[in-house]
């Protein structure tokens, strides 16, 4: 089992869906224990994950490759798609962030009781999916994964959220399709430009079917390319990660070769190129002006589909940056870092200033997500060990946080059915246990020192200004989204719990504490943004390693 353990991390949502979609009872009940039974034990291979992890070792790891597709195409060589999954340092860390999110998600669905079959079975393929994304080696098994991602989403928001839900869902969709087919455009050109060295050298015939790769002869099948002595129908092309960071797999002149001199309207191919995929994953993050479907989603989504948009999709986005944008285009990366600086500034003050402004609650979290995915734009712009490492702090920090801040906007609305902030005050008396727990939220997600947010905007932050291109007044600028977050979350705590209590007394509710249920939920979280915050080490030393090969591998 541990040699397909990361299969096996992709396989239980999904068969776990077929599961509920085939069970004959018609009780909601059986629906949720399946689904909670399934993600229960998705938790618990994600921890015996962390236990096989070697923090030291760069490359991947628990490697799995099955040649999937292998189809020859006559002149055009052959189309080779493998099922490649392997982890790193780079995305190890989200693969524990999105276990964890999806089972919280999970349990705060405890109170859906209309189409229980159909939402939990959605559930379980969204996991299955998002999975998929951080463990696929193989940029066509990527994009299916983040495709499958769409339908789940459109329908849990569709027909489980609230009363715009039709108008969100389908902004939802319109924003992330058209972003996928910017990132579809490129993959094709990507495909067209570069081999599989080790499959073209078993076409030539300089290997076995069964030989072991062999470095030397990997070199000469590249110098073979470069000197054009391998015919095109010779030549198998490929979509795994590890062959198209490789300059010396890139057939030359082909459309996205380094050494390109084809251009459009001007601009160089690659890149364009390199603008269409950061749009594509722009939208996913989301950066600022491709924000405007994040807050119509979080607002009509229900508590525990918001949990999971903004605890994990979200940072699918700030993967896809490092991983494909900056992993395929290096160079046009640090040819545009003034601009991917400034995006990531502007996207950090302007969600700040928006969250300043809101009056519901749900909205205000979803704009301080807006600011907080800029740290994660600023820290990739600076190309710098402190930048990159700090941007995949602050995502898993961010998915801590997001999640509980979320979790507690549902405990409010699930008692009163409304989330404006002005019609609370005093909660503090009817609702200990929530204020603290609030408290523990807000002051986290503003940056306060001792707590997981702080230090992934500060590394963002050094990276930015170590990094020699920016100029220093991006990042200085970029310091004004912690003062934001200080006062936008200050005033929703005051105005949310000091004063006396008056909220709509004539209405009848009891404004009951914390359940059980939902104190285990959020307690947890609480910890873990502690712990987090006081040890850095326990996720720098899983990134930094690998991090650090990684740039000097680009550079």
């Amino acid at each position: 089992m541990i040699d397909h353990i990361l299969s096996l991390l992709i396989a239980i949502p999904l068969f776990g869906a077929v599961a509920v979609a085939v069970w004959p009872s018609q009780r909601p009940g059986d629906f949720r224990l399946i689904a909670l039974s399934v993600l229960l034990l998705e938790f618990l291979v994600g921890m015996t994950l962390f236990l096989l992890f070697e923090n030291q070792n760069t490359g991947y790891q628990l490697s799995e490759t099955v040649d999937w597709i292998t189809l020859p195409v006559g002149s055009l060589g052959t189309v080779s798609i493998d099922y490649a999954l392997a982890v790193d340092g780079i995305s190890f860390p989200l693969v524990l962030l999105a276990v964890v999110v999806l089972f919280v998600g999970m349990v705060s669905s405890w109170s859906i009781n209309q189409k229980t079959r159909a939402y939990f079975a959605l559930y379980l393929v969204l996991s299955g999916s998002v999975i998929g994304c951080f463990l696929a080696q193989d940029f066509f098994l990527f994009y299916l994964f983040f495709e499958f991602m769409l339908l789940p989403m459109y329908f849990l928001i569709g027909l489980w959220g609230g009363p715009r839900r039709e108008y969100a869902a389908l902004k939802f969709f319109i924003y992330t399709f058209f972003g996928s087919l910017l990132i579809l455009i490129v993959m094709i050109g990507l495909y067209l430009s570069v081999i599989d060295p080790v499959e073209t050298a078993r076409a030539v015939g300089i290997m076995g079917p069964e030989d072991v790769v062999q470095t030397d002869i990997v070199l000469q099948i590249q110098q073979w390319l470069a000197e054009g002595r391998i015919g095109t129908d010779q030549l198998v092309h490929t979509f795994r990660f590890a062959y198209l960071t490789d300059a010396g797999n890139y057939i030359p002149n082909s459309i996205l070769s380094p050494e390109t001199e084809f251009s459009l309207l001007g601009i160089p191919v690659r890149l364009l190129a390199f603008w269409f995929l950061f749009i594509g994953f722009a939208v996913k993050l989301p950066v600022v002006p491709v924000h405007t479907w994040l807050p119509d989603a979080h607002v009509e989504a229900p508590t525990p589909i918001s949990v999971v948009l903004a605890g994990i999709l979200l940072k699918i986005g700030g993967y896809g940056f490092i991983r494909i944008v900056d992993g395929f285009f290096p160079g046009e990366a640090q040819y545009s870092m003034v601009p991917l600086a400034i995006l990531g500034m502007i996207s950090i003050v302007y969600g700040g200033f928006n969250a300043l402004g809101q009056t519901d609650l749900k909205k205000m979290i979803a704009y301080s997500s807006v600011s907080h995915m800029g740290f994660v734009l600023l820290g990739v712009a600076a190309f710098t060990a402190e930048g990159i490492n700090g941007a995949i702090y602050q995502m898993v920090s961010h998915g801590i946080l997001s999640a509980m801040l979320f979790l507690l906007a549902g405990v409010i609305y699930d008692r009163t059915h409304d989330r404006n902030i002005d019609n609370y005050r005093g909660l503090i008396g009817p609702m200990p246990k929530y204020t603290i727990l609030t408290g523990i939220a807000f002051f986290a997600s503003l940056g306060l020192p001792g707590f997981s947010g702080f230090v992934g905007e500060l590394f963002t932050l050094m990276g930015a200004f170590q990094a020699g291109a920016l100029p220093v007044w991006i990042p200085a600028l970029s310091t004004l989204g912690i003062v934001l977050a200080a006062a936008y979350f200050l005033w929703t705590y005051q105005r949310m719990f000091f004063g006396s209590f008056w909220y709509k007394k004539d209405s009848g509710i009891v404004l009951e504490d914390l359940t059980a249920r939902e104190t285990g939920l959020l307690l947890p979280l609480a910890i873990l943004s502690v712990l987090l915050g006081i040890l850095p080490g326990l996720l720098f030393n899983i990134t930094g390693p690998t991090v650090q090969a990684w740039l000097e591998r680009l550079q």
